[in-house]
């Protein structure tokens, strides 16, 4: 049964890998299937799903691209979004146009609601729930959101996953996987992009979302980390309602941070709202080193006494110590218009290429923080200018962690909600006690003491590992097992193109000794006859001509004469 499930899956991830393949030949990516190595599957599938957009021309690559994606389905529509975050990764009119992307789907049956839950919950709906509105609240690519109420009175909200979206979304990651895998061998420069190193990402971040306990958890550990601050609130988890795949919460009742004119009439101080909201996330960020990553104001519900209650925990992100240390450092020596150090700090921490300009590197930025040196701290927008930092170093190829361009981009929306609900938001004065405390803990005696202990650890660990990596080495080398492997990049295409020449020389070959087979047969003028023909040259000439004109058709076809 075990393999008949494997060899199901693998049929459908080939299937939806020629899918993926014939959508991007239809939207004119054809040039890129090909330096992927897929040009005799692109000419196979146009023949048999031949399909044209009309004036596919007046649309940008980046525009086909979205439609691409909106095409291809959820899996797709959510890669487009996560890579909307990472302009390290693709160009930024990309990244403008996936911003674009919504998940825009119809809600399912009300029947596989119950049906889900039923499975779920090993038991039926009428167990666990007194009612439950079959209208859905919001219906996503995932999930969709039923308000319902528990046989204990308590109002709660029910999130659903959406019935296949499990399988969908590995056998689509299957064929991402084999996508990437070719980008890595056929295309050059690749490896400054790590295309599997981002699908394998992408597959970490949807499992994740599609895990409905691993969001209870979280919200759970927020709760814990805001414990003793009384105007942040969490919902409530109901834990015996909750599974992989049904998370059932607390309904929380607000007025959405975006609605300023309901935040107004019910007395709610948007001020106040923007104060809290931007140390709160602060808060996340350089202390928890936990953080929302999906802070749109539809995200952030306004209850009494301006208690700010945040929804939809799937996406989130995490900064290490290091990674916080980075961020503290980066921001200190941008202030201080130390290029020295920034450029030092991005060798530190990024992944880099072998041409980086250095002088070309800090020139460029120091226009940068040059175009910010006039302008009044109250007025600077730190999201904005984190991101304006970030384009700046992507052009030269240096790639920093995933979690660092989700916080550029939340920042950026925790700044555009602070000044919706408060003209003279000042981020930069919020942000300044949190990075003075940074600075203080990394120079404080227990931080150092600390750093020395971790230095001293690694070094002794080096130590004790020497001798033995060496004794390996040298036992490798005396038993002849001692391997270098070497990859040549495009060796492929090259070994390719080397066997359809031969193929046709051997082709050609072949028929010019049928043809002068058949002109001896014919010389002899013995055995039977067709049409006053030996029949052995009748049929020598025949298959000739045939096997002939399809030579000829191939290689006019293929555009290299």
């Amino acid at each position: 049964m075990l393999s008949f499930l494997r060899i199901n899956r693998n049929f459908r991830s080939i299937r939806r890998y020629l899918n993926i393949v014939r959508v991007l030949s239809t939207y004119g990516f054809d040039q890129v299937l090909e330096m992927l190595g897929l040009a005799d599957v692109v000419a196979r599938s146009r023949r048999l799903f031949s399909r044209n957009i009309p004036d596919i021309a007046r649309f940008s690559a980046a525009e086909r691209m979205r439609l691409a994606l909106e095409e291809l389905g959820p899996t797709f529509v959510k890669l487009g979004q996560i890579l909307s975050t990472r302009p390290d990764v693709i160009p930024h009119d990309f990244v403008r146009e996936f911003e674009k992307l919504q998940d825009d789907v119809p809600s399912f049956a009300f029947e596989e609601v119950l049906a889900q839950i039923a499975s779920e919950l090993g038991g039926p709906a009428e167990r666990f729930y007194a009612e439950i509105d079959p209208v859905p609240l919001a219906a996503a690519s995932i999930a969709q959101v039923h308000r319902a109420r528990l046989k204990s009175g308590e109002d709660v909200v029910i999130k659903v996953r959406r019935p296949g979206i499990v399988e969908m979304v590995e056998s689509d990651i299957s064929a991402l996987m084999a996508l990437a895998g070719l980008a890595e061998r056929h295309v050059s420069g690749s490896e400054l992009y790590d295309p599997v190193g981002v699908v394998r990402e992408f597959a970490r971040t949807i499992r994740r979302e599609m895990d409905f306990s691993r969001e209870a958890h979280t919200i759970e550990k927020f709760r814990d980390n805001f414990i003793k601050t009384p105007w942040m609130y969490f919902p409530r988890v109901y834990w015996e309602q909750t599974s992989r795949a049904i998370l059932t919460m607390e309904y929380v009742a607000g007025v959405k941070a975006s609605d300023r004119q309901k935040l107004s009439e019910n007395g709610l101080d948007g001020t106040l709202i923007a104060r809290r909201g931007a140390d709160a996330f602060l808060e996340m960020v350089l202390n928890h080193g936990f953080f929302h990553g999906d802070l749109h104001p539809g995200n952030v519900m306004i209850l009494p006494d301006n208690v700010i209650c945040l929804l939809d925990y799937g996406i989130v992100g995490r900064l290490d110590e290091e990674l916080k240390t980075f961020l503290t450092d980066i921001l200190s020596a941008i202030v201080n218009r130390d290029m020295d150090e920034v450029v030092s700090l991005l060798l530190f921490a990024g992944d880099i290429s072998d041409s980086l300009d250095n002088r070309a590197l800090k020139r460029d930025l120091l226009h940068f923080i040059d175009s910010y040196y006039e302008i009044p701290l109250k007025e600077v927008e730190v999201g904005r200018m984190l991101m304006e930092f970030i384009e700046i170093i992507t052009l030269y190829s240096i790639r920093i962690p995933p979690d660092l361009m989700l916080l550029a981009k939340s920042l950026v929306l925790i700044e555009g909600m602070g000044r919706a609900l408060d003209p003279v938001f000042d981020m930069v004065a919020h942000l300044r006690p949190f990075i003075v405390k940074a600075l203080h803990q990394k120079f404080s005696p227990l931080y150092i003491s600390r750093d020395i202990n971790q230095i001293l650890s690694s070094y002794l660990n080096l130590a004790r590992n020497i001798p033995r990596d060496l004794k390996e080495i040298i036992n490798r080398i005396n038993r002849n097992k001692f391997k270098i492997d070497l990859e040549h990049r495009g060796l492929d295409k090259f070994t390719a193109e080397f066997d359809r020449s031969i193929n046709r020389l051997s082709t050609s070959m072949i028929l010019a000794a049928m043809i002068i087979g058949s002109s001896i047969v014919l010389q002899t003028d013995k055995g039977p006859k067709v049409m006053d023909f030996p029949v052995f040259a009748f049929i020598g000439y025949t298959v000739a001509g045939l096997v002939g004109l399809w030579l000829v058709y191939a290689i006019i076809r293929s555009g290299r004469m």
